[in-house]
Order: C-alpha cells, then structure tokens, then sequence
C-alpha cells in the first residue's frame, strides 16, 4: 500500500508540473491553415513562451487581468493571442487561439487602402495580404478551393463584376496550383491607389470615423461583433448612438496576448505516414 501511494503521488506530481509549465512557462500551438505558410506551415506545432511580453496569469475570471512582468510586443514579433472578435465568450482566456503577425504597435501610422489593408510598411512581412479581384461567375469555384486548402480569405468588397478577397503569395500559388482553370486572380495595386494615413489606438482609444472607412467599420461591427450598427446621412451610429470612434477586430489588446512563437519542435507534410514526411531541418528552427 506504501509503495501503491508514492506511485500515486509521483503520478500526482508530474501532471501538476506538467499542468503548470503549460500554464505559465511555455505551451504548443498547431498551426491551423495556410495564412502564415511564408514563415510556418499548416501543421506545424510550434512552442509558445508565455513569457515573451511577461506572465499574464491565469484564471481572469476571479482577479481580472494581471500581467507580471510586461513587455511591450515589438514590430515584425509574431505572436499567439486569443480572439478579440468572440464576444459571445466574456473570458478572454476561453476564446480561441489565433496567431499573426504585429505589423504596427500603438503610436504607429500605417499606410491603408479603403478596405483596410495595409499596404505600405517599413518592411512587408512574407505572409503579407495583397487584394485582388476576380470574375463573379468563379466564386463557387474560388469557395472550393477556399475550403478544401484550408485557406482563410474573407470576401472584403464587390461590384457589378468581381469580388475581392485579399491572399498571400502563397496563398495564390496553391489556388492556381489546385486547379487547371484560370482564376483570373487580377492583383489591386494600381485600382485603388488613394492611401489614408490609419494611427494604431493605445489603451482606451479607437478608430476615428472616416468618410472613407464608416462603411467598412459598419460592416465590421456588424458582421463580426454582433453590434447594431448602421449608417444614417453622413453619421455611424452603435446601439442607436451616434459614435466618432470605434474598435475593431484587427487590433489586439494586450490582455489577449498569449505569448510569442519560439520554435518549431514538429514539422511534417500532412496525409504522410508515421515514418515519413518530416521536414528535420525545419524542426528546431526559431519562428521568424
């Protein structure tokens, strides 16, 4: 019976360390799609230090939000945070996890088109967004390919003709790699060229409202928070009042940062069998 209840206790002992390490040391994240492929490719499982811009302690729900140690995310990080956008789960820790690259931090100007892609930088990250449009009679096509590769691309405007959604190289490679017809993917760089200077919020700021960008921000708060928003003239009005500023999912408060990628400690091609498909050489390697 002694030698039954160390064992028991040992057992006890390694799940507690293990249940900590993960909690407030480091934890894995796999990699869910093709949006990062440039730097990570779907499958990979990577390594979170939780660490990275200091500790944000668990359980929110009983002493609110705490960070010890904080460290400011820096440009070009790439980082693992919840979702800003699931309003539905009032604790952040409980939203799901996405991950992403800090194009700009609080105090920065980005350069944005109309429907708020940026498309200016210091330096473009590799897995970059650009926009592009095509025809209306391929978008149950584009929709298949969209879901079998696994490739999160919302459609983000539309006229008479084409559609727009924005994709990576990458991105664009395995849709025209996928299929034997032209997708006439027509890149938007020289369409819309008017630029408007967009100033990332700090803590407790928004998003002035534009001319420019009040359809874009209805559409965002109504699509994706759930708000009741509309346009009356030339106002935006939230919950029935008229509003100058708004948030939106895009930018991510620092309460939702989880941590930064680190390393990848497994890379292998998917539909592979047990002893093949890894990538060694990308195992270990530092996320960048």
């Amino acid at each position: 019976m002694k030698r039954v209840r160390k064992t028991l206790t040992a057992i006890a002992a390694a799940v507690l360390a293990g249940a900590l390490l993960r909690t407030c040391v480091a934890t894995s994240y796999l990699i869910p799609s093709d949006g990062m492929e440039n730097s990570l490719y779907r499958g990979e499982r990577i390594v979170v230090n939780k660490w990275s811009y200091g500790l944000r302690l668990p359980f929110m729900q009983w002493w609110g939000y705490q960070r010890w140690a904080s460290r400011p995310v820096e440009r070009e990080d790439i980082i693992v945070f919840n979702n800003p956008g699931n309003l539905r789960q009032p604790l952040i820790s409980r939203r799901e996890a996405f991950i992403g690259r800090c194009i700009g931090t609080p105090g920065d100007t980005l350069l944005v088109d109309s429907l708020f892609n940026a498309v200016s930088s210091e330096r473009l990250a590799p897995d970059q967004k650009f926009l592009f449009a095509y025809p209306l009679e391929l978008e149950g096509q584009i929709d298949s390919l969209l879901a079998v590769l696994d490739i999160r691309s919302p459609l983000l405007g539309s006229d008479s003709a084409r559609h727009i959604r924005g994709f990576s190289r990458y991105e664009r490679y395995l849709l025209e790699q996928a299929t034997d017809t032209d997708l006439q993917l027509t890149p938007q760089t020289g369409t819309d060229t008017k630029l408007y200077p967009l100033v990332i919020p700090g803590r407790g700021h928004g998003v002035r409202v534009r001319p420019w960008n009040r359809t874009l921000l209805c559409n965002t708060l109504l699509l994706h928070e759930g708000r009741d928003a509309y346009i009356k003239g030339d106002t935006l009005y939230v919950d029935g009042q008229p509003a100058d500023s708004c948030r939106l999912f895009g930018f991510v408060p620092q309460d939702h940062v989880i941590g930064k990628a680190a390393r990848i400690w497994l890379s292998k091609e998917q539909g592979t069998g047990l002893f093949s498909g890894y990538r060694w050489e990308r195992i270990g390697m530092r996320v960048q």
